[in-house]
């Protein structure tokens, strides 16, 4: 099991893709090659979320999956373990058990059936916070799936439970400006986290995210641009985010299931994937002419390294 690490959630957390074997089980040598990869290129830890495919894993699968990566990682950085479900119950149970096992930090999204109040899903979040003593992030993840949630639900967990406890992966259109509130809002005191996928990373850096949660196919890529920006080194900053954000760009034309098949098709091209297996059924496949603009993009972003 993993080690709790004793310091604030921050820096380049990268979100896992889950390897699959041909029967569609949790591939764990090919999981444990992935995390030593991120952990040796520079992540401050691992994170569990929505291109692990949680959604849908179910409910033995997510619980596995969170094991593995717990006991993989072995207090080598932070571990984050998205424990969102569709009943309160449940999400209670699963940030339970991440914190069971040691994860470091639990983050939720809020249920994605039912259009909740404000009021509601304020609830639902302080049910799974007080559930456990480790932090738990409030993501907003409504650029893949649900709603926005309201930035009074953000200041009423944050005056509740305290900014060590309560952190905010906000990631609601316009994303910059409405970082900005929140930061404002709370008088900084809000450690916020930016999920782009690195295509909003320049800006949202620029406002003052205490970190960010990219996928793991560019991290080498994004690990740079992030020193690149704490050294303010703009010629760097800009030779690295470019070529990254127009491999986003592509993937976010096709929305979840985009991420999940470029990012998986990098990962074996990468030597680190055997397959780029995904749960079925997915809305959209990679398709040739796109796999090329993409492979032009990524030698543009490794030359840049």
């Amino acid at each position: 099991m993993c080690s709790a690490v004793n310091k604030s959630l921050h820096g380049v957390l990268p979100v896992l893709h889950t390897p699959f074997d041909d029967k569609c089980e949790i591939d764990a040598k090919t999981l444990q090659r992935e995390i030593d990869w991120a952990f040796q290129s520079g992540a401050d830890g691992v994170v569990v979320a929505m291109v692990s495919e949680v959604l849908r894993l179910g409910y033995h699968g997510r619980k596995r999956l969170a094991e593995l990566v717990c006991e993989a990682a072995d207090g080598r950085g932070f571990t984050v373990i998205s424990v969102g479900s569709e009943s309160t119950a449940e999400a209670i149970e699963f940030a339970e058990h991440a914190e069971a096992i040691g994860a470091t930090s639990v983050m939720a999204i809020p249920p994605v059936a039912t259009s909740l109040a404000a009021d509601a899903t304020r609830d639902y979040f302080s049910a799974i916070a007080g559930s456990i003593s480790i932090p738990l992030v409030v993501q907003d993840a409504s650029g893949y799936v649900g709603a926005a949630i309201d930035l009074g639900v953000y200041l009423d967990l944050l005056e509740q439970f305290g900014s060590e406890r309560i952190l905010f992966k906000p990631e609601a259109s316009p994303l910059g400006p409405n970082l900005s509130k929140l930061r404002d809002a709370t008088a900084g005191q809000a450690q916020i986290f930016e999920g782009s996928g690195g295509i909003n990373l320049v800006d949202c850096f620029r406002r003052g995210i205490a970190g960010t949660m990219p996928g793991t196919d560019l991290l080498d890529g994004i690990v740079a641009l992030w020193r690149a920006l704490a050294d303010g080194d703009d010629d760097r900053i800009y030779q690295l985010s470019l070529p990254i954000c127009a491999i986003v760009a592509l993937q976010l034309q096709a929305g979840l299931d985009g991420f999940l098949a470029i990012e998986k098709y990098l990962l074996k091209k990468r030597g680190l994937f055997v397959n780029t297996i995904q749960i079925q059924p997915t809305a959209w496949q990679l398709d040739e002419e796109t796999r090329a603009e993409v492979d032009r993009l990524f030698e543009r972003m490794q030359a840049a390294l």
